[in-house]
């Protein structure tokens, strides 16, 4: 996310893990962000997570937030979502993409989730420049990165079950 600048000091990253993930489809809420209004992402998921579990073709209780770079480089494409099996009987405000297979390295954020941009910037700006790994985001519509929501993400506490998952190019 190249318009990002870091703020403060970079979270502790843990060593990545990498994976080779099937492809997903996931379904929800796609909106774009302009500087200084990503804190409309929060008010986001307060929409989205009445629907949890009770969206057709819903595959388990895993969330994501999937971020793109916004077309203008400056804004941020953000999808409140979960995986889903095909397209019938969603809701029409829904948005749905398709993600291809593909590998990614995978962090953990440990911390509450209003530090998880701490995270995001760390990877980008610290550890992919010295990986010497490159990132699929922008390509044929490849997102920057995914946040992945386990089960054992608690809303009411903002922790636990967290990572972050970026795309790389193979």
């Amino acid at each position: 996310m190249a318009q990002a600048k870091m703020q403060g000091s970079p979270a502790n990253l843990e060593a990545p893990r990498f994976v080779e993930a099937k492809a997903l489809l996931i379904a929800g809420l796609r909106r774009n962000y302009a500087p200084g209004t990503m804190n409309g992402i929060a008010e986001q998921w307060k929409e989205f997570a009445p629907h949890i579990g009770k969206i057709a073709g819903q595959v388990g209780f895993t969330a994501y937030g999937v971020g793109w770079q916004g077309s203008d480089g400056k804004s941020v494409e953000y999808l409140t979502g979960v995986e889903v099996s095909g397209f019938a009987g969603l809701l029409s405000k829904f948005t749905v993409v398709s993600l291809p297979a593909m590998k990614y390295a995978v962090f953990p954020h440990r911390e509450h989730v209003t530090k998880l941009r701490d995270t995001i910037d760390a990877i980008f700006f610290k550890w992919l420049p010295q990986s010497g790994l490159q990132a699929a985001g922008g390509v044929a519509d490849t997102p920057a990165f995914l946040e992945r929501y386990s089960e054992e993400f608690n809303p009411q506490t903002g922790l636990g079950g967290m990572e972050v998952w970026v795309p790389l190019i193979s």
